[in-house]
């Protein structure tokens, strides 16, 4: 079995590279999604989140009302890694859980963990290979604009506050264009899956 990083900036295309590897037959765990569920309403994150950032980034069901946060720690980097401390351990143990669960059920299977903050909280070193999708600034600024409607000093802050494009690109064991056409990107996405299930 092999586990792959996949990471890249926001906005360059990570989570379309991550369906496309998951239908070159990769298991694909997002980590996106396991941060959103470490934190439902009442389990351990959740009350460690609510007890440092208080009730008011609260929505009225309870769960964490997500741009209210993101706004509170993009602009402070001291609550940005609090929530990173809360989060990314647990994060961490149920990637592993779930790696060995598709370990078991394929010995041969090719993992490829979406992570986009791979090298900030250091995931780097758990894996066995890094795929890094970029994109130009403009286009990840536009893309965060059209996709979250941030404004361009926003759009900005959340580049800024990633590992810088390329020092990633000189980490990164495969590089992918994350502008290219679907197609093209398909191709190149192809190519990776069968360079790794030769390894």
């Amino acid at each position: 079995m092999m586990l792959i990083g996949l990471t890249g900036g926001v906005a360059t295309g990570k989570s379309t590279v991550a369906k496309m590897f998951g239908q070159c037959g990769a298991v694909v765990i997002d980590a996106d999604q396991l941060a959103r569920d470490v934190v439902q309403p009442g389990k351990p994150a959740w009350r460690d989140i609510v007890h440092t950032f208080g009730t008011g980034i609260l929505n009225p069901d309870r769960t964490i009302n997500r741009p209210a946060l993101g706004s509170l720690i993009f602009s402070h980097p001291r609550k940005r890694r609090e929530l990173e401390r809360i989060i990314h351990p647990r994060v961490a143990r149920e990637q592993q859980r779930l790696t060995r669960q598709a370990a078991r059920i394929d010995p041969d299977a090719v993992v490829i963990y979406d992570v986009p903050l791979l090298f900030e909280a250091g995931v780097d070193t758990r894996v066995d290979k890094i795929v890094v999708v970029t994109a130009d600034r403009e286009t990840q600024i536009a893309r965060l604009s059209t996709r979250n409607g941030l404004s361009r000093s926003e759009a900005l802050r959340r580049i800024r506050s990633q590992l810088p494009m390329n020092r990633k690109r000189r980490l990164a064991d495969f590089v992918l264009d994350g502008t290219k056409d679907t197609r093209r990107l398909k191709q190149d996405v192809a190519k990776i899956c069968k360079n790794l299930r030769a390894l």
